[in-house]
C-alpha cells in the first residue's frame, strides 16, 4: 500500500474510531488564502501560516462531512488501482452516493481540494487529473517520454512540429529534458505564441517558448518549473499590462496562490522574471490602451495592500501605483500598432537585451 492510500486508511480509521467511541469526528484542513500565507524570496514561493479550519461532524456538517468521506475512499481506489478519474468524471461518480452526491461540479471541486489540502499532496498524486491540456511548447528542447507500452524513450524533438506544438501532458513527473537554449519565454496569450512559432522566433532567440493560454495550468507551471530546475535556465514572463496579467496570471506562475499554498513548493516558478508588458512599457512604446476597469483598480489596490509578493518588492507595488496613475492597461498585442512583426523585430530584442531590468 501507497504512502498516500495508507494516510487515507489512517485518517478514515481515526473517524471510525471517534463514532464508535461516540465522540464527534473532526477533520482538520489548513485555512487557504492570502491572509494565511508568508512570503519568503529566499525560498520563492506562498507558505502556509499554520491556521487551520476544522470540520466537525455534526447536524449541520453531515453532508459535507460524508463527501469528504466519499472523496477520500474514490482517491484510494485510484491510488490501489493506479488509476485516474478527471474532475468531471469525480462529479458523476458521485451520483452513486445516494443523500451524498453533488448536485453541482463546483461542490464537487470543492471537497476535491479539501481532501488534497488534508493530505498535503497535489490531486494528480491522489488519482484526480484535470480537464485542460498543460500549455503549449516550441523551440530547442527534446522532451524524454516513455512509450505507454513498450517502455522505451521516446524523444520528442520540439522543433519538429512545424506550424504546431508540443502540448504538455497532464502529468510531468517522469519527464526528462535535453537543451541548449539560452532561456524560456513564457506567453499568456495563444495568439501571440502562435506569432512567435510562426516566425521560428525560438531560432532566433535560442529559446523555448511555452504557451499559458491564461492563468496556467498545474502541469504548466510545474513542466517550467522542472525544466528550469533541471537545466538552470533563466524564465522569463511575457503577459498583458493590466492587473489581472500581473497579480493573476505572473504572480500565480512565480509564487503560487493563497488557495494552493499547500502545494505552492511544486507549483510556482520562483526564478520566473517579468518581462512586460510593463506600465513603463506602455509610455516608452507608446502603445495603444484601454482604461482601467473597476475590477482591474480593485483588483491593482487589494494587491498593494494584501499581497505578500507585491508588498514585498518595492517595484512592483510602484509599479500598479503606476499603472492606477495612468489610469490605463495595454494587451501585448497593442505592439501590433508598430507592425506586425515588430514583437519580434524590436520589442523582444530590445527587452531581451537588459533582463537586469525586469520587474521582479
Amino acid at each position: 500500500m501507497s504512502r498516500i492510500a495508507k494516510e487515507i486508511k489512517k485518517t478514515a480509521e481515526d473517524v471510525q474510531r471517534k463514532i464508535l467511541a461516540r465522540r464527534k469526528p473532526d477533520l482538520k484542513f489548513p485555512l487557504r488564502s492570502l491572509a494565511n500565507v508568508h512570503y519568503r524570496p529566499e525560498k520563492g514561493f506562498f507558505e502556509l501560516a499554520g491556521k487551520k479550519k476544522a470540520r466537525t461532524l455534526t447536524v449541520s456538517t453531515v453532508k459535507t462531512f460524508a463527501q469528504t468521506l466519499r472523496m477520500m475512499a474514490l482517491a484510494k481506489e485510484l491510488v490501489d488501482t493506479n488509476d485516474i478519474a478527471t474532475k468531471r468524471e469525480a462529479y458523476y461518480v458521485s451520483k452513486n452516493w445516494e443523500d451524498a452526491r453533488f448536485h453541482e461540479q463546483p461542490e464537487s471541486d470543492a471537497v476535491m481540494d479539501d481532501v488534497e489540502a488534508l493530505f498535503e499532496v497535489n490531486r494528480e498524486q491522489l488519482g484526480f487529473v484535470p480537464e485542460e491540456k498543460g500549455g503549449d511548447v516550441a523551440g530547442r528542447l527534446v522532451v524524454l517520454d516513455r512509450d505507454q507500452e513498450t517502455g522505451k524513450t521516446l524523444r520528442i524533438d520540439c522543433t519538429k512540429f512545424g506550424s504546431g506544438a508540443y502540448s504538455i501532458p497532464i502529468s510531468v513527473e517522469d519527464l526528462k529534458f535535453e537543451t541548449k537554449a539560452d532561456f524560456i519565454l513564457v506567453i499568456e496569450t495563444a495568439g501571440m505564441f502562435q506569432r512567435l512559432v510562426k516566425h521560428n522566433y525560438w531560432r532566433q532567440a535560442n529559446c523555448i517558448l511555452i504557451s499559458m493560454g491564461g492563468v496556467p495550468t498545474r502541469a504548466c507551471r510545474r513542466f517550467v518549473r522542472r525544466l528550469a530546475d533541471t537545466k538552470k535556465i533563466p524564465v522569463y514572463v511575457f503577459v498583458d499590462g493590466d492587473p489581472y496579467g500581473i497579480t493573476n496570471i505572473y504572480r500565480t506562475l512565480k509564487v503560487g496562490s493563497g488557495n494552493a499554498a499547500h502545494l505552492n513548493e511544486f507549483f510556482c516558478v520562483p526564478q520566473a522574471r517579468y518581462l512586460g508588458i510593463t506600465p513603463q512599457d506602455i509610455i516608452d512604446y507608446k502603445l495603444p490602451t484601454h482604461p482601467l476597469k473597476d475590477v482591474d483598480i480593485k483588483r491593482a489596490k487589494d494587491a498593494i495592500k494584501n499581497d505578500p509578493f507585491i508588498k514585498h518588492y518595492k517595484a512592483w507595488t510602484k509599479a500598479l501605483e503606476h499603472m492606477l496613475q495612468m489610469e490605463v492597461r495595454a494587451e501585448q498585442q497593442a505592439l501590433a500598432k508598430h507592425g506586425l512583426n515588430y514583437v519580434i523585430d524590436t520589442y523582444l530584442p530590445e527587452k531581451l537585451a537588459h533582463p537586469e531590468r525586469f520587474l521582479p
